[in-house]
């Protein structure tokens, strides 16, 4: 819902990428890639920094510009923090990266597919080709939950090529972030003659799956991601015994190296490269992500790594609002 019809109106551009890069995932997901990108009113990208939404679980970036009752979407977002002069004009981004377990953590996987790949090297080069936005020093990603997560990995992973970073409750501390799903995940799938291929295909079948069932796809795309397996379905095999829910620790420890505060110390430099690092997250975040954030804030102060921390009274869910204080800030540090 646009609240001012009066403000100026960006152009939203859906543009397709066709990906070499997600070819090799085994969960079947299509490789042709609808993308949303805005541009500013009164610009047509030329010399703007570009600015990456990747979003949560269960989420595309063509939803994030989509209609939403009684909220702002994020192009009508835009268009009021710029109209106001509350944030520099950038080029913004929104790719649709929805896969057949629901969601992406934008990391390259043999199972999910290669999407630190698609993002850096076939999703960026097209937009900046095709808009002239952009370029070294001038690019950065943004995301909530899963969203989130990716921002902060490809932080540490990729800071040279993206110069500043926004994580909103983002998916840090696996094992208070994961752990504690793997029980509900295993209870999910013994309905299902404790099979994961029957769990997912299950899943696939349904139009409406519940609650808990969405929950347990969740840790099957976490597998999928960490430590893809090749030889199983879809590459997915869990961390856990599927009968005792007791802990395979090599196969944990491999979920460990793509823990953001397991790697942090590795990633010191990377970070101190950024020209800008945002962290929040709610005081009351159903998932206890405020306390992996607080952990992470103190590494990072610990560190000496310049950045912007806040917590605010909310939970997980329908906190774009926080976007107001995120987007004027990166926006600022990239141009």
């Amino acid at each position: 819902m646009r609240r001012d019809y009066s403000l100026p109106q960006g152009t939203i551009h859906r543009i397709q990428v066709q990906s070499e890069a997600l070819k090799s995932n085994m969960l079947g997901d299509h490789t042709l890639r609808d993308v949303d990108v805005y541009v500013p009113h009164g610009h047509d990208g030329a010399g703007l920094p570009i600015i990456i939404d990747l979003a949560g679980y269960t989420g595309s970036g063509l939803s994030r510009t989509s209609w939403k009752g009684f909220d702002e979407n994020l192009p009508a977002r835009l268009d009021r923090l710029i109209a106001k002069g509350e944030m520099k004009p950038a080029v913004m981004v929104f790719p649709d990266c929805f896969t057949r377990l629901g969601g992406n953590q934008y990391i390259n996987s043999l199972a999910m597919g290669n999407w630190a790949d698609f993002l850096i090297g076939e999703l960026l080069p097209q937009i900046e080709t095709q808009f002239g936005c952009g370029g070294t020093g001038m690019r950065g990603v943004i995301g909530k939950s899963s969203g989130g997560y990716a921002a902060m990995i490809h932080g540490m992973l990729y800071a040279d090529t993206w110069s500043a970073i926004a994580c909103h409750s983002g998916d840090m501390g696996f094992e208070m972030a994961y752990l504690p799903d793997m029980p509900k995940a295993l209870r999910a799938i013994a309905k299902h003659d404790n099979s994961i291929e029957k769990f997912v295909r299950a899943v696939d079948g349904n139009h409406n799956p519940s609650h808990d069932d969405i929950h347990a796809l969740m840790i099957l795309a976490m597998a999928a991601t960490y430590d893809p397996d090749p030889n199983a379905f879809c590459g997915i095999r869990l961390p856990v015994d599927m009968h005792t829910c007791e802990l395979d620790q090599a196969r944990w420890d491999a979920w460990l190296e793509w823990d953001p505060m397991h790697i942090f110390d590795q990633h010191v430099d990377d970070l101190k490269s950024l020209k800008g690092i945002w962290v929040d997250c709610g005081d009351v975040d159903q998932f206890n992500f405020v306390y992996v954030a607080r952990r992470m804030q103190n590494k990072l102060k610990s560190a000496g790594v310049d950045h912007v921390y806040e917590e605010f009274p909310d939970n997980h869910f329908s906190i774009d609002y926080r976007y107001d204080r995120s987007l004027p800030f990166l926006a600022d540090r990239l141009s």
